[in-house]
């Protein structure tokens, strides 16, 4: 498989592309700053030096052509202010949608946030963040890509288990970022996860059998 990800840098980003080099994947990263380069050739992807932000979606199709799936890792981060919420979280999302149907990439992954669902109103910059990843999930859900919509809890840093709670809603938890890249290349290996939306934290079931739970309506 050829997976190209938007936001190659990120943790769960470079988490996912280790696991889908080790095991014979081609991946790509796509990363602002070139200086992050090395990062992810040590985890076995190939750096692509491209701003999101700033390029149209045109350009975009062109360095991600030849990719079997994208996945959208990228976010504002921490700290960022409510604009680039918009411009990042969701207006990159779309422009990544846009540019897979250019390039032929079919399977679409985006990696969204609990809370998505439901997003409150106000101006609170986290307020702004969840109606932007609400919007950008919209936006794949109503597209003619093969796509999943991944929710996760609170991100921590701890080593991943292997196993989780996951299913269509589930209550709040945190998840370590590592099993939430596991859960990615399962999806990205089980047609059943097309067209799914569901929520992830930790727990204590195994991954591939969380993903078949989902898909049978037994989880």
């Amino acid at each position: 498989m050829d997976v190209a990800i938007a936001g190659g840098h990120g943790k769960i980003a470079l988490h996912l592309s280790r696991m889908l080099s080790q095991r014979g994947d081609k991946v790509r990263g796509l990363i602002r700053d070139e200086a992050q380069s090395d990062d992810l050739r040590e985890v076995g992807s190939t750096p692509v030096v491209f701003d999101l932000e700033d390029a149209d979606a045109a350009a975009l199709a062109g360095v991600i052509t030849g990719a079997d799936a994208v996945v959208f890792a990228a976010g504002a981060g921490p700290g960022s202010g409510a604009a680039r919420k918009e411009t990042v979280d969701y207006e990159g999302a779309v422009k990544l949608l846009e540019a897979a149907r250019t390039a032929g990439a079919q399977r679409y992954v985006i990696i969204s946030s609990m809370g998505a669902d439901d997003p409150p109103q106000g101006d609170e910059v986290f307020a702004i963040y969840l109606r932007a990843k609400a919007q950008a999930d919209q936006a794949v859900m109503d597209s003619d890509r093969a796509w999943t919509v991944v929710r996760p809890g609170g991100l921590t840093d701890e080593a991943g288990t292997g196993r989780v709670t996951l299913d269509r809603h589930v209550d709040r938890g945190q998840i370590p970022r590592e099993d939430v890249a596991a859960v990615i290349v399962a999806a990205l290996d089980d047609d059943r996860t097309i067209g799914r939306v569901f929520e992830v934290v930790g727990g204590d079931t195994e991954i591939s059998k969380a993903l078949s739970d989902l898909a049978s309506g037994s989880g």
